[in-house]
C-alpha cells in the first residue's frame, strides 16, 4: 500500500539525508528543471564549493546519478548532463510504457477503496498544480498516481526500476508547457478512475496503455535541443 503523506513524513525524519543523498537530489532536480541544461559539464570541485560539502559525496552522488542515465560520463571522466534527443526520448517513453503498465496489470485487482481516495487526491493535485503552472510538482502527482497502482501489486522489485525510468521521464513532463499535452494524462487518469469505481479493471488497463500511445505521439511532434542544431 502507497505511503501517505504522514508516513513519508515520518520516515523521513526518522532517516535523515545523507550528504550524498542530499547532493544526489539537489542535483537531479537541477537537471530534471534544467537549471543544468543538457550538455552542462559537471565539475566536481564546482558542485562541492557551491553545495558546502566535500569532493567525496559529491563523487557518489555522480556516480549514482550516472546510473539512472541522467548524466553521461566520458572515457576521459568528464561528466555532462545527459543529452535528450526525440530518439532516446520515444525510447524512454516506450520503456516507461513496457514498466509502468505491468505494474498496473499487476497491481490493479488488489486496488481497495482506500487506494481510490489515493488516486483521486493525486489526480487533484495534478490539476491543481497544473493550474498553478507548477508543473515540477504536477508531474510528481500523476508520477504518484502509478505508483498507487504499483506499490499495490506488492512488486518492490519493479517498482524500483519504474522509479529509475520516471526520474528520467520528469525531464520530458519539466519541458512540456502545452495544455493539450498535459490533457493526455488528466483525461486518461480521469476515465481510469471512471472504470475502477465501476470495477472494469479491465478497462482501466487498455485506458492506462492508451496514455501511452498518445502521450508518444506528442513526443513526436516536440523539436529538442540536439535536434535543432541538425542539418
Amino acid at each position: 500500500m502507497a505511503l501517505d503523506r504522514s508516513e513519508r513524513a515520518d520516515m523521513a525524519y526518522v532517516n535523515p539525508l545523507t550528504r550524498r543523498e542530499a547532493v544526489v537530489n539537489q542535483l537531479r532536480q537541477e537537471i530534471v528543471l534544467g537549471a543544468l541544461p543538457s550538455g552542462t559539464l559537471i565539475k566536481d570541485a564546482e558542485v562541492a564549493a557551491r553545495l558546502g560539502v566535500s569532493i567525496t559525496p559529491v563523487r557518489e552522488a555522480i556516480a549514482q546519478l550516472a546510473a539512472e542515465g541522467l548524466i553521461d560520463i566520458a572515457p576521459n571522466r568528464t561528466r555532462h548532463v545527459t543529452k535528450v534527443t526525440q530518439k532516446n526520448a520515444l525510447e524512454l517513453v516506450d520503456v516507461f510504457s513496457v514498466l509502468a503498465c505491468a505494474g498496473f496489470e499487476w497491481g490493479v485487482d488488489n486496488l481497495s477503496e482506500s487506494h481510490l481516495e489515493q488516486m483521486r487526491e493525486r489526480l487533484d493535485e495534478l490539476v491543481s498544480n497544473l493550474r498553478a503552472g507548477d508543473v515540477t510538482a504536477a508531474g510528481r502527482a500523476g508520477a504518484d498516481f502509478t505508483t498507487i497502482v504499483t506499490l499495490a501489486s506488492g512488486n518492490r522489485e519493479l517498482q524500483t526500476h519504474v522509479d529509475l525510468v520516471m526520474t528520467r521521464t520528469q525531464r520530458l513532463f519539466s519541458r512540456t508547457k502545452k495544455d493539450e499535452t498535459w490533457q493526455v494524462w488528466v483525461n486518461g487518469y480521469r476515465e481510469i478512475l471512471t472504470y475502477l469505481e465501476a470495477d472494469d479493471r479491465a478497462a482501466a488497463v487498455a485506458r492506462y496503455r492508451q496514455i501511452f500511445i498518445e502521450y508518444r505521439a506528442v513526443i513526436e511532434t516536440m523539436l529538442f535541443d540536439s535536434d535543432s542544431c541538425r542539418g
